[in-house]
C-alpha cells in the first residue's frame, strides 16, 4: 500500500483531526517535492493577477486580494483535509461583499476594508461553529437548479458592472439595469487604448481557453499586457494602471466597524457561508472522487472557516474554494497542500521585495479577467438541460436568475433559499410518480410515459412513488392509487 492510500484510509485521532496539516506534513513523501513546487510556480502566476481582480470586484484595493491570498492559504495548509484544494478571493463571492460593505463604507475605502474584514471574520466564526456541530449538511439547502440559476444572474451582474471599467471609465449604478443604462450613455467617454489593451486581454484569455485549455491563459494575457504597456507607456495615454503595490505585509489587527453595521454584516455573512460551503464541498467532493479518496465534510467547513478568520485579521475579505485555480494545481502535478503554502510563500516573496512587478498592468485586463470569470459561472449546458429534462427546475433557475440579476445579489441568496425550500416541500408534497413496466430494448423496468411499448404484467400496477410517504402526501397517493385502479 502506497504512502498516499495509507494516509488516505488511516482514520485520523488528536490533534491530527482537527490540523490535518501536521498529519500531512508527518506523512509527506519526499519524490513529490519537485510536483508540489512545479505546480506552486504555475499557481502563484495565477493567483496574483486573479487576486488583485477579484479584490476589484469586491470594491476593495487590489492589494487586499494579495493579503486575503496568502493568509487563507496558509490557514488552510494547516486545517483543510483536502491535499488539492486551492483557496482564495472568489469571483462567485465579489459582488456579494460589494454589495454589503460599499453602502455601509459610504465612499471610505479604509472603512470598506474593515468592514470587509469583520464580514471575512463572521463568515470563519459561523463556519467554525457548524463544522463543529456537524451541520454540514446545510450547503444542501441550495439545490442544483437553484445554484444553477444563482450563477448565471451572477455572471451577467459580474459582466455588466466591468463594462465600463473595460472601456475606460466609471458610472454609478446600482444595478444590472442602472448599469447598463449608465454604460451605455457613458460610451462617448471611452478610452480606446484602455479598450484595446483589455479586448486584447480577453482575446488572449478566451483563445487560449479554446485552443489550448490548460495553458495558463490568464499569465500570458498579464505579461502581455504589462509589457506592452511599459513599451507603449500607456499611463501616460491616460490608460488607468496598478501601479506600485504598497511594500510589505500587514500586521495582524482586529477590523473596527460600527455596532450599528453588524446586523447587516452578520445576515450577509450567512448568505456568503451558504455559497463558500457550497462551492467547497462540490469541489472537494468532485476531486476527492477523481482521487478515488473520500471527503471529511465537517473538516472542510472548519477549514474554509479558518482561513476566513485568518484573511478578516489581515485586511482581507470572505473567501471560497477555486474550482479554475484547483484544477490548474491539479494539472500542473501537484499532489499536497504544499503547493498552496509555497505558491503563498511566492506571493508574499513578491509583496516584500518586488511589489512594483506588476505597476504597469492596466486596470481595464483585470477587468478582462473578471469578465471571463463572470463568464465561467453561466452553465449554459445545465440550464439547456433543466429545459430539455425538467422545466419545472428550469423554472425555478429562472427565477433565481431574475432575483439575483434585477432585485440584487443579497435579495438573490434569500430569494434562493426560500424557493429551494419551497421545492423540497412541493417535491415531498407532490412528488413524481410513474407506472412501469419492462420494455423491449433496455433492461429493467420503466416509466411507461416515456417507454409506451413496455411491457406490462396483467392484473398488476407497478408504481412508483418518487417520495417518502407521509401524512402531507398521504392524500395525493390515495388519489393517485385509486385513479390508477
Amino acid at each position: 500500500m502506497t504512502n498516499a492510500k495509507a494516509a488516505t484510509l488511516a482514520q485520523p485521532r488528536g490533534i491530527e483531526r482537527w490540523v490535518p496539516g501536521i498529519r500531512s506534513a508527518r506523512t509527506y513523501d519526499r519524490s513529490w517535492l519537485r510536483r508540489d513546487l512545479v505546480a506552486a510556480v504555475v499557481l502563484s502566476a495565477l493567483l496574483v493577477p486573479q487576486g488583485m481582480a477579484y479584490a476589484e470586484l469586491a470594491g476593495l484595493p487590489a492589494i487586499t486580494g494579495l493579503y486575503t491570498t496568502v493568509v487563507c492559504l496558509m490557514a488552510y495548509a494547516a486545517f483543510g483535509p483536502s491535499p488539492y484544494l486551492v483557496l482564495g478571493p472568489d469571483s462567485s463571492l465579489g459582488p456579494i461583499i460589494a454589495a454589503i460593505i460599499l453602502p455601509l463604507a459610504a465612499g471610505s475605502m479604509e472603512r470598506a476594508v474593515g468592514l470587509a474584514g469583520m464580514l471575512a471574520l463572521l463568515v470563519g466564526a459561523i463556519a467554525i461553529g457548524a463544522g463543529l456541530a456537524r451541520l454540514g449538511f446545510i450547503s444542501d439547502l441550495l439545490s442544483a437548479p437553484v445554484r444553477i440559476g444563482y450563477m448565471a444572474g451572477l455572471a451577467v451582474t459580474i459582466i455588466v458592472s466591468q463594462l465600463p471599467k473595460l472601456f475606460g471609465f466609471s458610472v454609478d449604478g446600482g444595478n444590472i439595469v442602472a448599469d447598463l443604462q449608465a454604460f451605455l450613455a457613458g460610451l462617448d467617454e471611452t478610452n480606446m487604448w484602455t479598450l484595446g489593451v483589455g479586448v486584447l486581454a480577453l482575446v488572449i484569455i478566451v483563445g487560449l481557453k479554446i485552443w489550448r485549455p490548460t495553458f495558463p491563459g490568464i499569465l500570458v494575457a498579464v505579461v502581455a499586457t504589462v509589457v506592452s504597456s511599459a513599451v507603449l507607456d500607456l499611463a501616460a495615454r491616460d490608460v488607468a494602471v496598478v501601479g506600485v503595490l504598497p511594500e510589505g505585509f500587514p500586521r495582524p489587527s482586529f477590523p473596527q466597524v460600527e455596532l450599528d453595521d453588524l446586523p447587516l454584516l452578520i445576515g450577509g455573512a450567512i448568505g456568503i457561508t451558504l455559497v463558500a460551503v457550497g462551492d467547497t464541498v462540490s469541489v472537494s467532493s468532485g476531486f476527492a472522487a477523481k482521487r478515488g479518496s473520500e471527503v471529511d465534510t465537517d473538516q472542510e467547513i472548519v477549514a474554509i472557516g479558518t482561513a476566513n478568520v485568518a484573511a478578516g485579521f489581515f485586511s482581507g475579505f470572505p473567501v471560497s474554494t477555486s474550482s479554475s485555480r484547483t484544477a490548474v494545481a491539479d494539472q500542473a502535478g501537484a499532489k499536497t497542500q504544499l503547493t498552496g503554502l509555497a505558491a503563498g510563500a511566492l506571493v508574499l516573496a513578491m509583496l516584500l521585495f518586488v511589489p512594483g512587478l506588476f505597476q504597469t498592468l492596466p486596470l481595464s485586463v483585470l477587468a478582462a479577467i473578471i469578465i471571463f470569470a463572470g463568464a465561467t459561472l453561466f452553465d449554459y449546458a445545465g440550464l439547456r438541460r433543466l429545459w430539455q429534462v425538467r422545466r419545472s427546475d428550469f423554472a425555478v433557475a429562472a427565477i433565481c436568475f431574475l432575483g439575483v440579476a434585477f432585485i440584487g445579489v443579497l435579495e438573490g441568496i434569500v430569494i434562493a433559499v426560500i424557493v429551494s425550500v419551497i421545492q423540497i416541500f412541493v417535491r415531498a408534497w407532490n412528488p413524481y410518480s410513474a407506472v412501469l413496466g419492462k420494455p423491449k430494448e433496455v433492461p429493467g423496468y420503466h416509466d411507461v410515459s416515456r417507454y409506451p411499448d413496455a411491457n406490462r404484467i396483467e392484473g398488476l400496477i407497478i408504481l412508483r412513488w418518487d417520495a417518502p410517504l407521509f401524512f402531507a402526501n398521504s392524500q395525493i397517493f390515495r388519489d393517485r392509487v385509486r385513479k390508477l385502479v
